[in-house]
């Protein structure tokens, strides 16, 4: 393992930490900036076991929501409809994920143009509902019914074409189901945390007898910088998107799309 190798790790994960939960994609990302940097992991697994940064930082600064909930499951039963809507919502991405693991790692993340096309599409179409005049319906995480919550499981699944975003189907699905604008970012945080930890334990199993002693080491040092970045997002998203909502980060998608499309051409 060189330098270079580590300094490319360091990048990718604090891009991971920056992008996951902000719906641009963090899986096309850093599957483009590391098909242009050279960096190409075992099995393509350094891409997904990062994440285990941005779940862990995403309950550090849940700590005391979770615990809160934890608590009244047994007398409240807002808290137990919750927790089963979360559950629901997480299944669809769990089944579909796991009968497709193969396609998705071998052929999907293999193809940096269709990463380009879905950025740049995703982005137009996240650019048209943030101006649509929307009334919403749900504004508290805790009243979405069960219903709804299976709805915008299904919206999830679009997100195993990397470049899709696992937040911004999620975010668009529950916008267009009657959400406002910051349950549905607070919705998707929530359902973040089994949908994450699920396919990092998956893909470790999968890929456990292929990894090497370096694989690890670079995954580790991803995953911190992961953890770090993603600290700063989750505590100032919500904020953020209630003032401006998407359209910066439909504007950015359309602008890395463009760029990926562009990099592509000149340098393959």
């Amino acid at each position: 393992m060189d330098g270079q190798t580590i300094v490319n790790a360091l990048i990718l994960g604090v891009v991971e930490g920056l992008t996951e939960f902000i719906p641009v994609s963090s899986t096309g990302h850093i599957l483009l900036l590391g098909h242009f940097l050279g960096f190409d992991s075992t099995g393509k697994t350094f891409e997904v076991l990062i994440q285990l940064g941005a779940i862990l930082a995403i309950l550090s600064v849940y700590s005391a929501r979770l615990w809160a909930l934890a608590t009244s499951l047994p007398s409240d039963p807002a808290s137990r409809r919750f927790v089963f809507g979360i559950l629901i919502a997480f299944l669809p991405a769990a089944v579909i994920g796991v009968m497709a693991h193969g396609f998705i790692k071998e052929v999907l993340f293999e193809t940096p143009a269709l990463i380009c096309t879905t950025l740049l599409v995703g982005g137009i179409i996240l650019l048209w509902i943030d101006r649509l005049p929307l009334t919403p319906k749900y504004t508290n995480v805790m009243d979405y019914p069960v219903s709804l919550c299976l709805k915008i499981g299904f919206c999830q699944c679009l997100a195993m074409v990397p470049g899709v975003s696992r937040s911004g189907a999620t975010i668009a699905g529950s916008l267009l189901m009657g959400t406002d604008k910051r349950s549905a970012a607070e919705f998707s945080f929530f359902l973040a945390m089994p949908t994450m930890a699920g396919a990092f334990a998956y893909d470790l199993f999968k890929n456990r007898n292929v990894l090497s002693t370096d694989d690890i080491m670079i995954i580790s040092i991803g995953f911190v910088a992961s953890f770090v970045a993603a600290i700063f997002v989750v505590k100032g998203l919500l904020n953020f998107v209630s003032r401006h909502g998407f359209a910066p980060f439909a504007w950015w998608r359309i602008f890395v799309g463009l760029a990926g499309f562009a990099g592509l051409y000149f340098f393959g």
